[in-house]
């Protein structure tokens, strides 16, 4: 009895340690869509890819406040999903489309760990962006949601709206779907609500874009959330509230940062030089490095002025920069 104890009381613990570990791992695979795609399962969300359109017809996860109060840093390696049998899109598709490449689960709902993050990289979880919308109204949805996930857990369903005849980028023909879908459901409260929005710059408020879950199936052809009893289904399906959600315009917004305390990102576009992804570092929260600021979607030209001379800036020594102002301002390339 006493030589078998510690054999026990080792496996116990082990059995026990497995408990914890696979709650935070599997959870996300509850209430999953039914489609016709591959299911492809990573360790913090799953997805159905289409290989028609080479991109997730949905990307399904829980979501809560472990997973985006982590401090784990965007990482920006965007890469090949192995897991996809057929083969996902790849970096070249993107090149030079002049496309995004869009988060469907965004980097800032998997900061739980390394892993979350970095898979959220995978291109199985990405889709071609217009991006005044990735950086726009997308964003202010992405922002809204974890502001939601704060107070209580969510299961959040998300994808373009994959459809006949869309443009396509790239070598193996990645589409750009015209519109977007984000449905989030909270079992707690028993609350559902769904987001139909275009794929181009948003500039209506984030409640002029919800829409009835039942629209999204109409749309997508997928079964949502067919594991709830039929009559709760039917019932939180087919609604459009908006009064059980908090829409308070500060849940959206993005705090303002000292560039000299943010964190310096890689540049998103691409450069000319080399037809890869600029190697520049910003800190600018539209991810543009200074020699591509003209290609942001936000970017106002300066007023022009007849001043010639040397840049008004002041540098971080507390000196005034010895560049020469750009053409119509009073600022070097850098300032």
């Amino acid at each position: 009895m006493n030589i078998l104890m510690p054999g026990v009381m080792k496996i116990g613990k082990k059995l026990i340690l497995l408990s914890l570990l696979i709650p935070s791992m599997c959870i996300g695979q509850s209430f999953l869509p039914k489609s016709e795609g591959e299911i492809v399962s990573h360790v913090y969300y799953t997805l159905s890819y289409d290989e028609n359109h080479e991109q997730a017809e949905w990307v399904h996860y829980y979501l809560d406040k472990t997973r985006i109060s982590g401090n784990v840093e965007r990482t920006n390696n965007f890469r090949v999903d192995n897991k996809v049998s057929t083969g996902s899109a790849s970096l070249a598709d993107y090149k030079g489309s002049g496309y995004d490449r869009g988060h469907l689960a965004p980097a800032g709902d998997m900061k739980r760990d390394k892993i979350s993050m970095s898979q959220s990289f995978l291109l199985s979880n990405i889709s071609p962006q217009n991006a005044s919308f990735n950086r726009g109204g997308w964003k202010k949805l992405e922002s809204l949601v974890r502001a939601w996930a704060e107070n209580n857990a969510l299961y959040v369903t998300t994808a373009g709206v994959l459809e006949n005849n869309l443009k396509t980028i790239g070598f193996n023909q990645v589409s750009v779907p015209n519109r977007f879908y984000k449905l989030i459901y909270n079992p707690k409260d028993q609350k559902m609500i769904a987001f139909l929005m275009p794929n181009e710059k948003v500039t209506l408020p984030l409640a002029s874009y919800i829409v009835s879950v039942d629209k999204i199936e109409d749309l997508t052809g997928i079964d949502f959330y067919s594991q709830i009893d039929d009559d709760l289904e039917e019932k939180l399906e087919s609604q459009k509230s908006i009064k059980e959600w908090n829409f308070d315009s500060k849940l959206t917004s993005v705090p303002k940062t000292n560039n000299s305390n943010s964190i310096s990102s890689q540049c998103s576009r691409i450069a000319k030089s080399t037809g890869n992804q600029c190697r520049n570092k910003t800190k600018n929260e539209n991810g543009y490095c200074y020699a591509h600021q003209q290609q942001s979607p936000d970017y106002k030209a300066p007023p022009k002025t007849n001043y010639v001379g040397r840049c008004n800036a002041t540098t971080k020594k507390g000196t005034r920069c010895k560049r020469n102002a750009s053409t119509g301002s009073r600022f070097c390339w850098q300032h």
